[in-house]
């Protein structure tokens, strides 16, 4: 097996804030594995919040030279590198088998799902009219994390006055805060709150009411994290960059299910090509929020469908 990576970048619409930081562009790593006669790509985000770069992702890419899927989840550790190797060998084998890949992981034939669409972090007057624009969707998800974020949060339910709301904080709250603000989020029809508190400081959770549920994005990675999740949240939201693919992430979701846990699904900012793979695994999901292709300005040449029944499943075209 042949295995190549290359940087590719893709424009966003407008720059995208969240409590840590903006950006203006997704820059992502593209896998391509070939067998000889049949080819399998994958993509990754490096994510700086867990000590990833463009540089250190490809070259812990280019050790999974000639390793299967099963070799690879014991070689590299879960993260972006073995996301984007792990997603390109899906394609490789849906490819050289005449198959899809849902049918070669045993699931059942996908379909489109409603996802969430993120409003960035702005003024309280941007973020309402951005919500005004974007009032037809359905499920609006809100950037939060700052010491002014009820009047972040009253603009956008100004500006979408019928629409579902989640809420991001980034880890950017204490328990205090949390505390304080979950009743007014509650008034606001805010339906779910996702990690208020910071990743390793989060056992207050376990401590004080909750009254809205909790969700896991930056304290849940993969199967092994979730012992450490019980008591403390009611969701938990997985993502191929975080779990290292779509392998260990549908025993991610099987497991948290087995556990009690609702699942979100998740991303970050990619193209179509990351989002695909994730598709299979939102099927039935509490929450999926897989928007990051309704964010850019350019996209792969096949791209997700998205329209008012949600993003569709990939072409075979694109993945899988």
């Amino acid at each position: 097996m042949d295995l190549s990576v290359t940087s590719d970048t893709f424009r966003l619409a407008q720059a995208f804030t969240i409590s840590r930081g903006s950006k203006t562009a997704a820059e992502v790593l593209t896998v391509r594995v070939s067998n000889g006669a049949h080819q399998g790509w994958g993509e990754c985000v490096p994510y700086a919040r867990y000590g990833e770069t463009l540089d250190t992702v490809r070259a812990q890419i280019l050790t999974a030279q000639g390793l299967d899927r099963a070799a690879l989840q014991l070689a590299l550790p879960a993260g972006a590198a073995r996301n984007a190797v792990d997603c390109a060998l899906w394609d490789l084998e849906a490819k050289a088998a005449g198959a899809r890949a849902w049918q070669l992981a045993g699931l059942p034939t996908p379909t489109a799902q409603i996802t969430a669409y993120t409003l960035s972090l702005d003024t309280p007057e941007n973020m309402r009219a951005a919500a005004a624009a974007n009032a037809h969707r359905p499920l609006l998800k809100i950037k939060l994390g700052t010491p002014d974020d009820m009047p972040r949060l009253e603009a956008v339910r100004a500006g979408a006055p019928q629409a579902r709301i989640i809420v991001d904080a980034n880890e950017g709250w204490s328990a205090e805060v949390y505390s304080d603000l979950a009743p007014h989020l509650l008034r606001q029809g805010v339906e779910m709150v996702e990690q208020p508190l910071p990743a390793g400081a989060d056992d207050m959770l376990a401590e004080i009411a909750r009254p809205l549920p909790v969700c896991a994005d930056e304290s849940c990675h993969d199967r092994a994290s979730l012992p450490g999740l019980r008591g403390k949240y009611d969701m938990v939201n997985i993502k191929l960059d975080k779990t290292g693919g779509l392998t260990e992430a549908l025993g991610l979701r099987d497991a948290a299910r087995a556990m009690g846990f609702d699942v979100m699904v998740g991303c970050m900012i990619g193209s179509s090509l990351a989002m695909a793979p994730a598709t299979l695994l939102a099927q039935g999901a509490t929450v999926t929020d897989l928007d990051a292709p309704l964010l850019l300005s350019e996209d792969r040449e096949t791209p997700l469908i998205y329209d008012r029944t949600g993003v569709h499943p990939p072409s075979a075209a694109l993945w899988g």
